[in-house]
């Protein structure tokens, strides 16, 4: 994409940064400001809510607040992900 005239200038046009896009805004809208992520974390921190409730919330909202940790090997270095192929099973022609 061709961003000016001179090589560096800076790019023109365009959506600005930060500014919600059409997807984003139905969410809200539907969720009434309210994403599903907040939902959970409020449900988690209601302390008049059953413990068991509560426990299944954090669980849920864990993986879109922390990072899983990479595997590592008994001396702690860390293994690279395997990556299986499978075999074509069609007969060749």
């Amino acid at each position: 994409m061709k961003r000016g005239k001179k090589p560096g200038s800076p790019k023109t046009g365009g959506r600005q940064k930060g500014s919600r896009n059409k997807r984003t805004i139905a969410i809200e809208k539907g969720a009434k400001g309210m994403l599903p992520l907040d939902f959970m974390l409020k449900v988690m921190r209601d302390p008049k809510e059953r413990i068991e409730l509560r426990c299944e919330m954090a669980k849920a909202a864990a993986p879109y607040l922390h990072a899983k940790r990479t595997p590592e090997d008994s001396k702690g270095n860390t293994v690279p992900a395997m990556i299986y192929v499978h075999p074509d099973l069609e007969e060749p022609e």
